[in-house]
């Protein structure tokens, strides 16, 4: 299951679902993912509003389905080049409200698994 047509796109639902893993949105890990979504997308994007539609599409996502997604998209878009600064970026969402919450560890720990999978 492929539900994103470009990579930024999934990354971006990725950092979502890590901001997302201890049942709340912090607003310091909101202002993470805006910093890291330069990279992923060019300047004319509306970055707000891309946010906050995915953060719309996250919440509608069938939670039972995540994990299939993951791997899926992780085979799909095939990020070999990336996979250290995805760890890196994933951490650091994690880890900005400086507090790692067990469920925040465990969607990581989820995350790592399937990319070294991938990978």
């Amino acid at each position: 299951m492929v539900i994103h047509s470009t990579f930024s796109d999934f990354v971006l639902f990725l950092y979502i679902h890590l901001s997302n893993a201890d049942s709340h949105y912090d607003p310091t890990e909101l202002l993470v993912i805006k910093a890291k979504m330069t990279s992923l997308y060019e300047e004319d994007i509306n970055f707000e509003k891309k946010l906050y539609q995915t953060i719309r599409e996250y919440n509608a996502f069938d939670k039972t389905k995540l994990n299939k997604l993951f791997r899926d998209s992780f085979m799909y878009f095939k990020p070999n080049k990336v996979k250290s600064k995805l760890l890196t970026d994933l951490h650091e969402i994690v880890n900005a409200d400086g507090n790692v919450s067990p469920s925040e560890n465990k969607a990581l720990e989820s995350l790592k698994e399937i990319i070294d999978l991938i990978n």
